[in-house]
């Protein structure tokens, strides 16, 4: 059969949540690798990640079951959660390619600022730096965390960690964003191909019955 078919799309949108399923394992792993070896003890952090695989995870297996069976309605709400989750993740990823420095310095002293302490502690023992951005707007809370660093480098002299960050903050922001608007594209052939599978007659079911 050529491709296109039934049996065409059915194996090509498996094959598609198959490779889903297997990257929320990935986030699930990295988030439990992560707090095993105490990389980092925040709880938001490694719930958030966990969060995301096994929602990822989820959407996968509604669209592997709606496939392999055909089921109208779980390939139904598998393309509707699948495009709105490409919506968003298209949208962040152009956000990351389209940041600039300014704008990075702005999100990291919010994201710094809506931190517990003990995930900051662990950012500047893992770092070695202490504080996020030296400068005249955020001068108080850099001195209160200087107070409070943990980080080995205390004893001589830290770099800020904000300055350690947005050194390389440019290009993981391409990276991701390269990542992120790689992986929408996918989310959309998956869309497109639950559409057109969704509407195609199973050649092993009744010639009358469609759908």
């Amino acid at each position: 059969m050529v491709c296109g078919g039934f049996t065409c799309s059915k194996n090509a949108l498996c094959s598609l949540n198959v490779v889903y399923m297997l990257v929320g394992l990935l986030l699930i792993g990295v988030a439990a690798w992560g707090k095993g070896f105490g990389l980092v003890s925040s709880i938001h952090i490694i719930g958030g990640v966990i969060a995301v695989g096994v929602f990822l995870l989820l959407i996968a297996i509604v669209g592997l079951v709606g496939a392999i069976h055909h089921h109208q309605v779980m390939l139904f709400f598998y393309m509707v959660i699948l495009f709105i989750v490409f919506l968003f993740q298209f949208g962040i990823s152009c956000s990351c390619l389209a940041m600039n420095r300014a704008q990075q310095e702005t999100l990291l002293s919010s994201t710094w600022k809506i931190m517990i302490n003990k995930t900051k502690e662990d950012l500047e023992t893992q770092l070695n730096c202490c504080g996020m951005l030296n400068n005249a707007a955020s001068q108080a809370q850099f001195n209160q965390d200087v107070i409070n660093c943990p980080a080995p480098c205390k004893t001589t002299k830290c770099t800020p960690c904000g300055d350690l960050m947005l050194h390389h903050a440019t290009e993981a922001l391409k990276i991701l964003g390269g990542v992120g608007l790689f992986f929408s594209f996918t989310e959309i052939l998956g869309v497109w191909l639950a559409v057109r599978y969704r509407n195609q007659k199973d050649p092993r079911a009744n010639p009358s019955a469609f759908l």
